[in-house]
Formats: C-alpha cells, sequence, structure tokens
C-alpha cells in the first residue's frame, strides 16, 4: 500500500465507488458492514482495493470524520 500523505487522503475523500449496489457513494460513506464484508472476503486489486483498506481502517478506528473534514477544507483534486 502506498504511503499515506495529504494528496492521498484528499483523493480517498473525493473517490466514488465505481460499481455495485453502492455505486457512486463516497468510499467514506459506504457502510461499516460493507466495508467489513470486503475485508472478510478480499478487498480488490489495484487502488480501489487500496483505497477500501484504508476506510476500513479509519472506519475500525473511529476516523470517518478525518475524512470527512478533508473533504469540508481542500476542493476535488480533479476540479482544480
Amino acid at each position: 500500500m502506498e504511503q499515506l500523505n495529504g494528496d492521498v487522503l484528499i483523493e480517498l475523500a473525493y473517490t466514488k465507488m465505481p460499481y455495485g449496489k453502492y455505486k457512486d457513494r463516497f468510499l467514506i460513506d459506504l457502510p461499516e458492514f460493507y466495508v467489513v464484508w470486503y475485508n472478510n472476503k478480499g478487498f480488490p486489486k489495484g487502488k480501489l482495493g487500496d483505497q477500501l483498506r484504508m476506510v476500513y481502517e479509519l472506519k475500525l478506528n473511529g476516523l470517518e470524520d478525518l475524512i470527512r473534514n478533508i473533504k469540508q477544507k481542500y476542493p476535488n483534486p480533479k476540479t482544480r
């Protein structure tokens, strides 16, 4: 998994689920049971899997507000 830095967290704040029942929902807003299910089943390969793993760790440690605060303070890097 890549080194955590501000840019990674800003990108995570604006990343949406690309498929499935929760398509277009921000990853940090996915239901906890769904992220836990991925943890038990196995995360997808690649960047999405890394991001879902980060979301799992954030939710596990009660740090979802960290990402929500980042979203309020920093603009979406794709719209800069």
